[in-house]
């Protein structure tokens, strides 16, 4: 294969991946600590065309992604910072997602009750403790995943691929993967970034 012909399917790719990626769609790392299962999570992203994911650190630091358990997804999924849950929610709400948690309240829905194809910011949790408190007063929505065995609970970068497979799924069926979600000069600017990584 000629260098011209590796250019050209490269160029190909990004732009039928940028294509299929959707702007209203989006994860929140709260304080999750060990940096495999976040660079798992941003694995997860890429796979189901996730563009950004924000990270909320209040009682952790900010994780560094390893090279080998993100396949290097993370040059392709945009990680944005936050320190405080007001700050988290502004931008959230700007951007039109609804943000809805992950639970086991009495309140929670099954993921697949869940309507992916609204704008939405899904919340995961710490490994240990799950979503923070000061966070939970001020999400209302809950949605969990059933589970038919003695542990009722899972890994969060499984849980996040399960989640995100389910809102591929209502996306897929609702067509929204046959048109670009972003705008063109949004399209060009994204395709600028990754023709030089």
């Amino acid at each position: 294969m000629t260098m011209k012909s590796r250019t050209l399917n490269r160029v190909r790719r990004i732009r039928d991946v940028l294509e299929k990626r959707q702007s209203d769609l989006t994860l929140v790392i709260n304080n999750i600590h060990d940096p495999h299962n976040v660079s798992a999570i941003l694995r997860s992203c890429d796979a189901f065309g996730v563009p950004k994911v924000h990270l909320l650190y209040t009682s952790n630091v900010f994780p560094a992604p390893g090279k080998k358990s993100s396949a290097s997804a993370k040059k392709w999924v945009e990680r944005i910072n936050h320190t405080g849950i007001p700050e988290l929610l502004s931008t959230l709400n700007y951007q039109g997602l609804i943000p809805v948690r992950t639970g086991f309240s009495q309140k929670a829905v099954p993921v697949y009750k869940w309507d992916f194809t609204k704008p939405t910011a899904i919340i995961l949790g710490n490994e240990h403790s799950g979503v923070e408190a000061d966070l939970q007063t001020e999400v209302d929505h809950e949605i969990y995943i059933p589970m038919q065995g003695m542990v009722q609970s899972l890994n969060v970068s499984v849980a996040a691929a399960i989640m995100l497979y389910e809102a591929f799924r209502q996306r897929n069926e609702a067509g929204f993967y046959l048109h670009p979600s972003f705008s063109a000069q949004e399209m060009e600017e994204y395709f600028e970034k990754w023709i030089e990584r």
